[in-house]
């Protein structure tokens, strides 16, 4: 029902910076909630930062400060800007969507590497 493209990920040193954009398939006013979780290889997909369709977020403590979400509308976008990052921030980032419905249902972008060297 929903199809999530990540892109914006690449390879950066330690305090740069790099912006992810995550399009959708349909109007982000449909969508309840939408955000960006993060996985690195052998560990548990964690969130990073959550936008619903009022305005309001919620972010993870260890990127709290360094990392915006944001939305436009009308090109159906999520953004994740993203400051001074650590090479902790390594991962995969994986854009994520969850419609109203019963039950609620949710989507997944396929993901976008993003890699911190020291």
């Amino acid at each position: 029902q929903v199809q999530l493209v990540e892109s914006g990920g690449g390879l950066v040193q330690a305090g740069g910076s790099l912006r992810l954009s995550c399009a959708a398939s349909r109007s982000i006013f449909s969508i309840n909630v939408m955000g960006w979780y993060r996985q690195a290889p052998g560990k548990q997909r964690e969130l990073v930062a959550v936008i619903n369709r009022g305005g309001s977020t919620n972010y993870a403590d260890s990127v709290q400060g360094r990392l915006t979400i944001s939305r436009d509308n009308a090109k159906n976008t999520v953004y994740l800007q993203m400051n001074s990052l650590k090479p902790e921030d390594t991962a995969v980032y994986y854009c994520n969507a969850v419609v109203d419905g019963l039950p609620l249902k949710t989507y997944w972008g396929q993901g976008t590497q993003v890699t911190v060297s020291s």
